[in-house]
């Protein structure tokens, strides 16, 4: 019997494999096959093919053993047992552990994504129930990004709503409301854990925005100091000089100290983190920031011939090879909910060796692997991808260690001082009396204080970006190059 291998792992080149890409944007094209004829399995061959190659988890799916198929047909007979390849990616292809790995049909609408391009109203919202056995939710508005419909609508953050085009949300009914093109937000007042519909109402339209992760880079003065306030909420390397010249003026402003806000922040690029890291300090050039681990075939192959490639260390320019404005610091505040992610916390775990982070807030999420984008041609690459369809899977790949070797952070990376946001009383983002931002304010200023836990804290159900492609994702730019025996 005829022994199916799979292929020689395929030799890649640097940069062939990008995560964002312009070219070959051409719309999906039907493979289904017609009555009588046998299904179509390109896209599956295609899922098995990467995964096979470079998932990080392949070790634990007994399927994508390089020798458990006896021939090629008894791999596609098990292909074919899936009715679609989202049934096979998801249900026979990943490994239990994995929350984060995706498929999409649409890969020009991830490569938007990637680079910052979404179509949203504008608004960033968490839904809650109104209690632990009520059905009913209610939305309250996180933050609104300018020049949207939402801005231009009036919604602020700490807005409460309730119903959608008259209808009141529910957990049954949220999505299919808020996902429409345009809507009408009928707004509620929330007092004392009450909630009341008072009549005002918002009309919203979903457009495509191109939204800056910096939401506020400012420098306020605390007792005399210098103290740099930074909301950053994504990873996009598409506006990495954008970030290096906040840093840049917060060091002409003479910044001594900064506080980082990743509440909302569900990652990204791995180099922008690196970037990030490097800015934040610059007294640490040359040394490791993380860690790679890669599934054994590639791991392997690393260490033998390029063991500085499972090294992301400490950098001195951004990818357009502009020098990095550093800030030299020894001490970094970072502001975290259950909504900071992936690059978000790579940031706490890789400079915990070298400075003091001080992590204000809530317990993140707890994603410590990254993952790269797959099409189907033959090196994985953007080019040349299969004409006949437009799927592509963002598998994880590698998982991320800081210098001491710490990672597996499942559970998320917990606080030093535990504050959670009271949806009655959100204050103003990069305003000194905001909740969180005072609590590490009053650490910088020598006087910390109790925090007040009178508050209530609501069952939450979703959240506006949960839908995004790139939610909670931390990803690698491009796939290094690599041979097998």
């Amino acid at each position: 019997m005829k022994i199916f291998k799979r292929p020689l792992l395929t030799l890649f080149l640097i940069g062939a494999l990008t995560a964002c890409s312009d070219d070959n944007n051409d719309s999906p094209q039907s493979i289904t096959p017609e009555p009588g004829e046998p299904k179509d399995l390109t896209v599956e061959r295609f899922i098995y093919r990467g995964l096979n190659e470079i998932y990080l988890y392949k070790a634990d799916v007994a399927q994508l053993g390089d020798n458990y198929f006896a021939s090629t047909e008894d791999r596609d007979d098990f292909l074919d047992n899936y009715d679609t390849p989202e049934d096979l990616f998801y249900d026979g292809l990943t490994a239990p552990q994995d929350r984060f790995s995706f498929l999409v049909d649409d890969y020009v609408e991830l490569e938007k994504t990637f680079s910052g391009i979404s179509t949203t109203t504008g608004m960033s919202y968490g839904l809650v129930r109104f209690s632990a056995t009520s059905n009913d939710i209610f939305g309250y508005v996180r933050y609104v990004q300018p020049n949207t419909s939402a801005s231009e609508a009036g919604v602020k953050r700490g807005d409460i709503f309730t119903q959608i085009d008259g209808q009141q949300l529910t957990v049954s009914n949220y999505q299919g409301l808020l996902n429409q093109n345009s809507y009408t937000l009928g707004f509620a007042t929330l007092s004392d854990s009450n909630i009341s519909e008072n009549g005002v109402t918002a009309d919203l339209t979903q457009r495509e925005y191109n939204a800056n992760p910096i939401f506020i880079a400012k420098t306020l003065k605390v007792a005399g100091q210098k103290v740099g306030y930074l909301m950053y909420n994504s990873f996009v390397s598409d506006y990495d000089p954008e970030l290096n010249a906040a840093f840049g003026q917060f060091k002409a402003e003479g910044v001594k100290e900064l506080v980082l806000d990743l509440r909302y922040d569900g990652g990204g690029s791995v180099r922008t983190a690196t970037d990030l890291a490097s800015m934040i300090t610059g007294q640490f050039a040359g040394q490791i920031f993380s860690k790679e681990q890669w599934n054994k075939d590639y791991q392997d192959y690393f260490e033998s011939t390029e063991p500085e490639r499972l090294l992301n260390k400490f950098n001195t320019t951004i990818t357009n090879g502009e020098m990095i404005n550093s800030l030299n610091l020894t001490r970094l505040f970072v502001l975290t909910t259950d909504r900071t992610a992936s690059a978000s916390e790579l940031i706490i775990n890789g400079l915990d060796p070298y400075i003091d982070v001080v992590q204000v807030g809530g317990t993140t999420t707890g994603k410590f692997q990254a993952s790269v984008t797959l099409y189907d041609s033959s090196n994985f690459g953007r080019a040349n991808a299969n004409p006949k369809h437009t799927y592509a899977m963002q598998p994880l790949v590698l998982k991320s260690a800081n210098a001491n070797g710490v990672s597996d952070y499942v559970d998320g990376l917990i606080p030093d001082i535990e504050i959670f946001e009271d949806i009655e009383n959100l204050g103003v983002l990069g305003d000194a009396n905001e909740p969180l931002l005072k609590a590490a304010l009053d650490v910088i200023q020598g006087n910390r204080r109790s925090i007040s836990r009178d508050y209530k804290l609501f069952d939450p159900v979703a959240e506006s970006s949960m839908n995004d492609l790139n939610y909670q994702r931390m990803y690698i730019d491009a796939l290094p190059g690599k041979v097998s025996e």
